[in-house]
């Protein structure tokens, strides 16, 4: 059964938005966790100079990554300089290989900025060359041979940039870890003030509760919930693979496609 996880997204405090509750399931589920953000969260203040904010997201980060029981990796460029380009590919693709994960939880192919998807686009294309030996990483990593499922999370505020809502395929039960979800969150102190100004939040903890709530409501029964859909399984793993099924079945929900 597949146990390795690894999740990436554009910034931190976006894992704990969307995947935190997952993500915990999966710690007691007996998985090892990997936690990743690409950006280093440079632009994410008003008030403090890059070098400082940068190094106290770091530290945030870190301790998020403790709360979920995951090992932390850095991050590789500035905010807003996630770009789909060679460079940046082989950077996340030798971390790939290092990690080689079975299952990948990234971000929203749709989503409300252009670090997400490119986060999302990245991690999907290391994984997919995670095998082929002729990809030049940085640094050089040997390609591995694992299958390796897809698995993509809400978009931030569960709406594509269009701000058309998007609904998941499945959803997992995050009721019964919402605390621990919010504890992860709320490591990140320095987003508090940033995110209120910025995006017109109104308090980050309440926003990822309300977020969460609505993801819940297209379930029968789950006060809390996040929502997951697949990726084509072509060229990462069987056509059958489903991991998150096997491992989080008990607080699972898939609704009937023919309903």
């Amino acid at each position: 059964m597949a146990r390795r996880v690894f999740a990436v997204a554009a910034h931190a405090d976006d894992i704990e938005f969307g995947m935190g509750g997952t993500l915990v399931h999966l710690a007691r589920a007996g998985c090892e966790l990997h936690y990743m953000t690409v950006a280093n969260g440079s632009c994410g203040t008003a008030e403090l100079d890059a070098e400082q904010i940068v190094r106290i997201r770091a530290a945030e980060a870190r301790e998020a990554a403790a709360v979920l029981g995951a090992v932390y990796h850095p991050p590789l460029v500035p905010d807003i300089e996630i770009f789909y380009d060679r460079q940046l590919l082989a950077k996340m693709g030798a971390i790939m290989r290092e990690v080689a994960p079975d299952i990948l939880l990234v971000q929203s192919p749709q989503d409300y900025m252009e670090d997400h998807m490119n986060s999302s686009r990245l991690a999907v294309s290391a994984a997919f060359c995670r095998g082929m030996r002729n990809f030049p990483t940085d640094p050089p990593r040997p390609p591995v041979s694992n299958e390796v499922t897809v698995y993509y999370a809400q978009p931030h505020g569960n709406r594509d940039p269009l701000n058309r809502v998007v609904k998941p395929d499945f959803y997992i039960d995050i009721t019964g870890v919402i605390d621990q979800k919010e504890r992860a969150l709320a490591c990140h102190r320095s987003q508090k003030e940033w995110l209120d100004v910025s995006q017109g939040f109104d308090s980050y903890l309440h926003t990822m509760r309300q977020l969460s709530r609505e993801v819940g409501s297209w379930t029968p029964r789950y006060a809390y919930a996040e929502g997951w859909r697949y990726r084509n399984p072509l060229g990462l793993c069987a056509a059958e693979a489903d991991p998150l099924a096997q491992l989080l079945g008990a607080v699972r929900y898939q609704p009937d496609p023919r309903a």
